[in-house]
């Protein structure tokens, strides 16, 4: 099992990044504000428009070290890559099975029931520990409406179908999430899901803990071989990393809502971290975003029976185990792929 290394997010305005021997070095202004040994890091996230001299950027290349760009909103803007690592055996089987309509029903089928199952365990979670809280009846309607769906989803033998599944669970879960929020509901409160950009503050915390994942799980399979813009659910598009949100869609509800909803219930962040564009849309203060990523790194140090594996992992290295699992499953080694579902 790989060691659990660290993602470096740079938050700070004007940060420019370089390397100084085996060294990963951040200024501001000139002036050295944070260093810390290459060996340390696995991936580097810049917020906002930050410099990187050439040679941070090819050793982070040379390293296998992800280096993404994204907006202040958390919008991917570029990713700096080396040369394409891992089996090409094994990519070359992966472009044959996106290519085949049978299989990519068949493993999209998977990743979409265990969403759904992730999700409905997210009620049930929310159920269990505030059985006194309003809107119980409602949450046990979404819960059987998504066990449903569940089952659905892995009868479909067309893509076009199941999308349209997918959609109705996640109407069906989106539209009991408010009654999960018990705490702050002047300021956090969900209407419904929107994005690009997102409307309300909740919609803002779910956007941008979503690009942290997508983050995690395409690191993880290139890491293991796979590229991860080639996918079975979601259409090939240039630039687009498709299979990276194949596999999110499964651990969205485990790693993303809740801990969303803990941030919120738990009052660790609040409205002054929020405000509202003229053009529309909100935007998360430095400050915010700064609490949030600290939460997600401390959320990812924490350890999960593995479902299928059978063994403590932290929580981390789920985007990795499920790569994995994915290698082997295209390989032929295991005869189906075990989507991670928590219960």
């Amino acid at each position: 099992m790989r060691k659990l290394l660290n993602t470096l997010y740079v938050t700070t305005p004007g940060a420019y990044l370089s390397k100084d021997g085996e060294n990963i070095v951040i200024k501001v202004e000139n002036h050295e504000r944070f260093r810390i040994p290459v060996h340390n890091v696995e991936g580097i996230v810049c917020f906002g428009f930050m410099g990187a001299s050439p040679s941070l950027m090819a050793m982070c290349a040379e390293r296998n070290i992800g280096l993404s760009f994204l907006s202040e909103n958390g919008y991917f803007l570029g990713r700096v890559t080396g040369p394409v690592s891992g089996n090409v055996l094994l990519r070359r089987k992966q472009y044959r099975l996106a290519d085949d309509k049978s299989f990519s029903s068949s493993i999209s089928n998977i990743f979409i029931s265990g969403k759904i199952l992730n999700c409905k365990t997210v009620l049930q979670r929310a159920q269990r520990d505030h059985p006194d809280e309003a809107n119980k009846v409602e949450i046990e309607r979404a819960i059987h409406t998504l066990g449903i769906k569940q089952k659905q989803a892995l009868k479909c033998t067309d893509n076009s179908i199941l999308r349209g599944v997918e959609g109705e669970a996640a109407n069906t879960y989106f539209g009991v999430f408010d009654h999960l929020i018990l705490a702050q509901k002047e300021d956090f409160f969900f209407k419904g899901r929107n994005r690009r950009p997102p409307m309300d503050n909740v919609n803002a915390l779910l956007s941008f803990v979503y690009t942290l994942l997508v983050h995690e799980v395409r690191s993880a399979l290139e890491s293991v071989g796979i590229d991860p813009c080639v996918g079975f659910l979601h259409t090939d598009r240039p630039g687009r990393q498709s299979l990276a949100l194949d596999m999110i869609e499964e651990l969205r509800p485990y790693l993303a809502d809740r801990l969303v909803l803990t941030l919120i219930n738990r009052k660790q962040i609040d409205r002054n971290g929020f405000k509202s564009r003229e053009a529309g849309g909100v935007l998360m203060n430095d400050v915010t975003r700064k609490d949030i990523l600290t939460a997600w790194q401390k959320r990812k140090q924490e350890e999960v029976m593995h479902p299928f594996l059978q063994v403590l992992v932290p929580i981390g290295l789920l985007p990795y185990c499920q790569a994995l699992l994915l290698a082997r499953f295209i390989r032929g080694d295991i005869d189906n792929y075990p989507v991670f579902v928590n219960k």
